[in-house]
């Protein structure tokens, strides 16, 4: 229906828009950001970008659509505001993350990126459903601990062995497959 709006141009697209996936989409952006003010300019950008994509573009899913659009300028917002203070909690993500990626290789370079994002898609295919919502609300999301317990149920302690375990098996996974090629 939100996608029919756009196609009709119709200015009650951005209001379904963010009726049905703000909340997402802020607390996406201030995870990353740890900021109302740039957490909110980003979601605007992001709806503003589908507002000005679609169409052309039709998206299969909305929902990751303008989740993928948030978190990239939210990203880039967060390295624009690196230059002038860390932000603790995503930088602790992104090392957590980073140690299971370590490869040798160059992954800036486009191909090895996408090639990179295809094993990761991969992995996340052999997890069971809990342990992939887990690791995506925590390192996609960028959820803490506390609100991934809160939101799944689990004990904190429960999270952080899930996550700590996850990233074994994605180091495993990924060591498997290039010692394969």
């Amino acid at each position: 229906m939100i996608i029919r709006l756009f196609y009709q141009r119709s200015e009650d697209a951005l209001a379904e828009l963010d009726r049905k996936y703000g909340k997402i989409c802020a607390a996406t952006a201030y995870n990353i950001l740890k900021n109302k003010e740039d957490a909110e300019e980003c979601v605007n950008d992001a709806f503003l970008a589908v507002w000005n994509t679609v169409p052309p573009r039709k998206p299969e899913s909305l929902l990751a659509y303008v989740c993928r659009i948030v978190r990239n300028l939210s990203l880039k917002k967060y390295h624009y505001n690196m230059a002038e203070k860390r932000n603790q909690q995503y930088h602790v993500l992104l090392e957590e993350i980073g140690e299971c990626l370590e490869s040798g290789r160059n992954v800036e370079e486009e191909m090895l990126a996408r090639e990179l994002a295809g094993e990761l898609n991969a992995f996340l295919g052999t997890l069971k459903k809990k342990e992939r919502a887990v690791f995506i609300l925590r390192y996609w999301y960028c959820f803490s601990v506390a609100e991934i317990a809160d939101k799944t149920g689990m004990k904190v302690s429960a999270v952080r062995v899930s996550l700590h375990r996850t990233r074994k098996k994605m180091s495993r996974y990924l060591e498997q497959r290039e010692d394969r090629v």
